[in-house]
Order: C-alpha cells, then structure tokens, then sequence
C-alpha cells in the first residue's frame, strides 16, 4: 500500500515562497513517477509539475514555468515543489500524486494517470 503526505503549505502575501513536501510510504519509491496538481475552489484539478522516476525529466505547466521547481529524493522517500513568485491565482489545495512506472525518463502529465493521491494541502497567496 502507498502512502502520500503532504506538508508545507500555508498563507503567503504574493512574491513570496513556499516549499511543499510530500512523504510517500510503501516499497520501491524509486520506481514510482511523481507530480503535483491543484485545485482552486469552484475549479477542476489541473496539473502543475511532474518528475520521472529517476528524475531526469520534469514537465510544468506553463503559468508556473519559472517559478516552481518539482524535485525529488530518492533516499528520503520525498518529491518538493519549490514554489517562488507566489501569486494569487496560485492559492489551491495542491495534491501530491504518484504512479508506477518502468519508464526512467516518462513524465506523467494527466490526474487519470496517477494511482495514488495524498490528502492535500492548503496553499494560499494573498494580495
């Protein structure tokens, strides 16, 4: 069984920083592609970043292009969304998601392709 916990969020005024982290428990981490996704109130998910499993490869979409940075730890069982250039239109609950892959260098850019989904945390960017 995989497990997602995510952790970092908060309130922030806009032009500052967050870091999220997401802990995922359960065997082979390293064989897992990872990606975060957000979803504003009123709003379907969408897709913000995702890494490889071997974390060759990333994929952003392109409003955070610049900003935010998805990284991984392959030791630590972690997957870090560095988040700068904070703006309003970021504050969303941002879910951490995982699925398995024998792909090294794939980035997994659909909610459908995902397996595994933590609980979400609470980003909000204030003006």
């Amino acid at each position: 069984q995989v497990q997602l916990v995510e952790s970092g969020g908060g309130l922030v005024q806009a032009g500052g920083s967050l870091r999220l982290s997401c802990v995922v428990s359960g065997r082979d981490f390293s064989s897992y592609a990872m990606g975060w996704f957000r979803q504003a109130p009123g709003k379907e998910r969408e897709f913000v970043a995702a890494i490889s499993w071997s974390g060759k490869n990333t994929a952003s979409t392109d409003s955070v292009k610049g900003r935010f940075t998805i990284s991984r730890d392959n030791i630590k069982n972690t997957v870090q969304l560095q988040m700068n250039s904070l703006k309003p239109g970021d504050t969303a609950v941002y879910y951490c998601a995982a699925v398995r892959s024998v792909f090294g260098r794939v980035v997994y850019t659909g909610a459908k392709d995902y397996d595994y989904w933590g609980q979400g945390t609470q980003v909000t960017v204030s003006s």
